[in-house]
């Protein structure tokens, strides 16, 4: 299996510094620019990256092109990661879905230029989790369905990333309601324990349709309360509760196509400052899984 990393690992150097409360963090000595995430992910020696809409530094279609190329060269698998933060806001913001200059319709076009066969997206988040969810997924449904007639257009591929929003039980049903071969899933497997849904078993009810994903690994954060989203928090692979190895089984089993991406977002205590290692370390333990799993 293809092993590759989520751009967003580097937030605090692309500028996004957590500074809430119970997770305070400091901004890095120094910035990243895409092209130096990039070089990281070469040195590496990963097959593929995810990369975040909300840090290119331009929506022009000559930085796409010119994009592709750098990816050619390095010879990476790659995903445009659209959404963060909260995405189309449970179906309730039209200006996310079409409207603004980064909206999930104006995206697809990049994901094309940009060489990519998978665009994540985000259907809600955290912040509206404990709404009622049937209101959400139906509306959700209907932008979804008209989105994949635009990315059919394009043969891209959409793939819904769990967000701390909903179970693997409701993505399923979002996932029937579209109907549609090319819209399938970015499993995320930390952002299910965040919800208490058991990743194991919601990976087996989606890994048909997994096109893309986020490796998480999480322990509990002793600084955070049991109803903060961070509760459980980043740690590198292979050091937490989550048993991707297991995971990584499933999708083979089901001939999963795309890559493992290491992502973390909010650092355990023990790791605040130090993510560009516990990236190196997630990036070879997933190997280390991989060649187990050959």
């Amino acid at each position: 299996m293809k092993i590759g990393i989520d751009s967003y690992c580097y937030h605090r150097f692309f500028g996004e510094v957590y500074n809430f409360e119970r997770s305070k963090q400091k901004p890095p000595e120094k910035n990243m620019t895409m092209d130096d995430f990039l070089e990281r992910a070469k040195q590496l020696g990963v097959d593929g990256v995810s990369l975040e809409s909300c840090f290119f530094p331009s929506f022009d279609d000559g930085y796409f092109r010119e994009l592709k190329s750098k990816l050619d060269d390095y010879g990476f698998d790659r995903v445009y990661a659209w959404g963060h933060p909260d995405g189309l806001e449970r179906g309730q913001n039209p200006q996310a879905y079409e409207g603004v200059e980064d909206s999930l319709i104006a995206s697809i076009p990049r994901a094309k230029l940009m060489g990519a066969e998978v665009m994540r997206v985000v259907g809600s988040s955290l912040m509206f989790r404990h709404e009622p969810h049937g209101p959400q997924i139906e509306a959700l449904a209907k932008q979804f369905k008209s989105a994949m007639e635009v990315a059919n257009d394009y043969g891209i591929k959409l793939a819904i990333e769990n967000h701390i929003d909903y179970t693997a039980d409701e993505i399923l049903q979002l996932l029937e309601m579209v109907d549609n071969k090319d819209f399938g899933v970015n499993f995320d497997t930390g952002n299910f324990l965040r919800l208490l849904d058991d990743p194991i078993v919601g990976m087996e009810k989606l890994a048909p349709y997994v096109f893309a994903t986020h490796i998480k690994d999480l322990l509990p954060n002793p600084d955070a309360r049991p109803d903060d989203w961070f509760f459980f928090s980043g740690v590198p692979v292979g050091w937490g509760l989550i048993d991707n190895k297991q995971l990584a089984a499933i999708l083979k089993k089901h001939n999963y196509q795309g890559f493992l991406a290491v992502e973390i977002d909010n650092p355990h205590p023990d790791w605040f400052g130090c993510e560009d290692e516990a990236v190196g370390i997630s990036v070879k333990n997933l190997r280390t899984i991989a060649e187990e799993l050959a």
